[in-house]
């Protein structure tokens, strides 16, 4: 769990969390149902907040449920958010959730990844995507950027990888517009520096007439991807928990892979079971 020294002083991390979210001290106190005066003394330590105050500040800044505890430690009070084990019993239900989703997603490919992008759980589609992949990538756990960007990877497997890649690394930017986790910092300033294959390793572009390559615009950026000799197209969405009161929750994010054309939903239909 994140700590902060009670030194630091919840002020000073409001005021950078204010001003990550580009909010004037008058605009969070209008939105927290509070003064501007009473923001301003916060920040600057002349006034202690409540315990609900912070709370009610955070959760108009949109700070992490992680950076929470670490709002309500410096402040003095105690952490609010439980961090329970995934495989603990806590979880249980929610596991058991998650497993059951993942099951009858399949044969499409969904994985369960945590805020660092560490693969916890993947159904037999995304297996069938990571098939010859070097055991170096594959953990345990295998991080789903590291795997996807890195040239030993999907990366000389992806059709249109330049696309794909700007869209992950853009994707990694926001989070860390967000959040202020040093590890996902680090993660992006490796696979950001991973070198590119070219269109010749890759097998080519899109448009190159190769199987599976649709004749028609796709409704959102597909993720191209030669699989047993075939080039099978997707579109990914990434779902979250909504009101997490439990740091791990917070941090899940379940992807899904969607057939982007008929072709590549026959194929995958076609698998046998």
């Amino acid at each position: 769990m994140t700590t902060v020294a009670t030194v630091t002083g919840v002020g000073a991390l409001l005021r950078e969390w204010r001003e990550r979210r580009r909010l004037s001290q008058l605009e969070l106190a209008l939105r927290a149902n509070s003064s501007a005066r009473h923001v301003s003394f916060v920040e600057t330590g002349r006034s202690r907040p409540s315990e609900e105050m912070v709370l009610r500040l955070a959760e108009h800044l949109d700070v992490p449920v992680r950076e929470r505890n670490a709002l309500l430690l410096a402040a003095g009070y105690a952490p609010r958010y439980t961090e329970s084990a995934l495989d603990g019993p806590e979880l249980g239900p929610l596991r058991e959730g998650v497993e059951r989703l993942l099951a009858g997603y399949d044969p499409y490919p969904a994985i369960v990844v945590d805020g660092s992008y560490a693969v916890l759980a993947a159904n037999r589609g995304a297996g069938l995507l990571l098939e010859g992949l070097p055991g170096h990538l594959l953990g345990p756990p295998p991080n789903a950027m590291r795997v996807t960007l890195h040239p030993e990877g999907l990366a000389p497997r992806i059709r249109n990888l330049p696309e794909w890649r700007g869209h992950l690394l853009a994707q990694m930017e926001r989070q860390i517009a967000l959040d202020r986790s040093e590890r996902l910092r680090a993660l992006y300033d490796e696979v950001a520096a991973y070198p590119v294959p070219d269109a010749d390793a890759r097998g080519g572009q899109d448009g190159d007439g190769g199987e599976g390559a649709a004749p028609y615009p796709y409704f959102a950026l597909p993720l191209r991807i030669e699989v047993r000799g075939r080039v099978l197209s997707f579109v990914s969405s990434i779902s979250t928990f909504n009101t997490p009161m439990d740091v791990t929750v917070a941090e899940l994010a379940i992807e899904t892979f969607l057939p982007a054309d008929a072709a590549t939903a026959d194929f995958l239909r076609a698998l046998p079971d």
